[in-house]
C-alpha cells in the first residue's frame, strides 16, 4: 500500500504559476498526475516513470507544464506556468507500484491515488 499527499494546489490568476507536490510513501514504479474538473471526466496531465527521463504531457498542458521527480524522496512535482481558466479542476497524483506499464497516460495504468488537491484559476 502506498499513499500519496499532495500539496501545493490553490487560487491563482490566469498568466500566474503554481507547483505542485506529491509524496508516495514507498517505491513507485511511474508517478503522473490527473485533473478532473467539474462536470468532466478525469483527464491525463502529465507523467513519467522512476527511471529515464523520458515525460509525458497532455497536448493542452505541453510547453507550460512541466513534470520532475526525486526518486531518493519518492517524490514527484508539476511545475505549472501561464496558468488558464481551463486548468482549474482538482489535480490527482498517482502512482503506478507494478512493472509491466505499457501507456502511463492512461488512468487504468496507476494503482494508487492521492485525494487531490483543488487549483483554480481566476479570468
Amino acid at each position: 500500500q502506498v499513499q500519496l499527499v499532495e500539496s501545493g494546489g490553490g487560487l491563482v490568476q490566469a498568466g500566474g504559476s503554481l507547483r505542485l507536490s506529491c509524496v508516495a510513501s514507498g517505491r513507485t514504479i511511474a508517478m503522473g498526475w490527473f485533473r478532473q474538473a467539474p462536470g468532466k471526466e478525469r483527464e491525463f496531465v502529465a507523467a513519467m516513470y522512476r527511471s529515464g527521463s523520458t515525460t509525458y504531457y497532455a497536448d493542452s498542458v505541453k510547453g507550460r507544464f512541466a513534470i520532475s521527480r526525486d526518486n531518493a524522496k519518492n517524490t514527484v512535482w508539476l511545475q505549472m506556468n501561464s496558468l488558464k481558466p481551463e486548468d482549474t479542476a482538482v489535480y490527482y497524483c498517482a502512482s503506478r507500484t507494478q512493472f509491466g506499464a505499457t501507456d502511463i497516460t492512461r488512468a487504468g495504468e496507476f494503482n494508487f491515488w492521492g485525494q487531490g488537491t483543488q487549483v483554480t484559476v481566476s479570468s
